[in-house]
């Protein structure tokens, strides 16, 4: 299948496409999210029967694919970086696993109804202009029985400072972060979309290192201080909530990351 047309972007997507284009490096084996035992565990009562096939929305780098194609799944890998999919489909020539790639904004997902068994993303919805079209497109090209499979960072129920705080460190780190959704907040949209939740759950991840944090975004100097001043104004409650702390020299702190699995009924 031929990549689809790239030039009716809407200002959200082009800045992605723009920021990951520029940053696609970053995100080979050695980064963070190369550890995928969420994606196994999320998936661990969701066996790929044969000739089962699978969409991989957003991938980056590739790793929540390729660990789907070792589960046994037969893998289409999207993104809106031309060069995230390079780099992509350069990993899983590397590792021996056979994966497709196509350009596409997760808002406007290009294959017929019903051509999938699993619609994954992982840590990319915060950058979607808007997560109800993904949803909404997800249902659509899943097969009855079908499962959409959602990764992202997220905020603590219920703790508006807290988001408010994570909200803004993320725009200044990365200007093309859109927002993090609540768990309650993705229930209900894919539950309004026509799906059945079967499991949701929130778990922390580890900010290993601020100056990491900034590396991989290429956070400008400008911004880094207005992280930096947001960290050191923090409250006790977002301190609290976040875990951040100063680490043997290093400033941390754990994001909440949703794992939220939900089901298209059968027909």
């Amino acid at each position: 299948m031929a990549s689809p047309d790239q030039s009716n972007l809407d200002t959200a997507q082009a800045a992605s496409a723009a920021q990951f284009d520029r940053q696609s490096d970053r995100y080979g084996r050695s980064h963070i999210l190369a550890d995928t035992a969420d994606v196994a565990e999320a998936l661990r009562e969701v066996a790929a029967a044969p000739g089962a096939r699978a969409l991989d929305v957003a991938t980056g780098g590739g790793h929540a694919a390729l660990r789907l194609a070792r589960l046994g799944w037969t893998v289409t890998a999207g993104d809106i970086s031309a060069k995230m999919l390079e780099n992509a489909g350069r990993l899983a020539a590397e590792e021996g696993l056979a994966i497709s790639t196509l350009l596409f904004p997760a808002e406007a997902i290009p294959f017929p109804d019903a051509t999938f068994d699993l619609v994954c993303t992982r840590v990319a919805p915060h950058h979607f202009s808007s997560p109800e079209k993904f949803v909404r497109e997800s249902v659509r090209v899943l097969r009855p029985g079908g499962h959409l499979l959602v990764i992202d960072g997220s905020v603590p129920d219920d703790d508006p400072e807290t988001e408010e705080w994570l909200h803004q460190v993320e725009k200044w780190r990365d200007p093309s972060h859109g927002r993090f959704l609540s768990r309650a907040a993705w229930e209900r949209l894919v539950q309004e979309a026509g799906l059945s939740l079967a499991a949701s759950s929130l778990h922390s991840k580890k900010q290993p290192d601020l100056q990491w944090y900034f590396q991989t975004a290429a956070t400008s100097t400008e911004n880094q201080i207005l992280v930096l001043d947001a960290i050191h104004a923090a409250s006790p409650k977002v301190r609290s909530a976040l875990r951040l702390a100063d680490d043997d020299g290093k400033i941390v702190w754990w994001w909440p990351m949703l794992r939220l699995l939900a089901r298209k009924g059968a027909r």
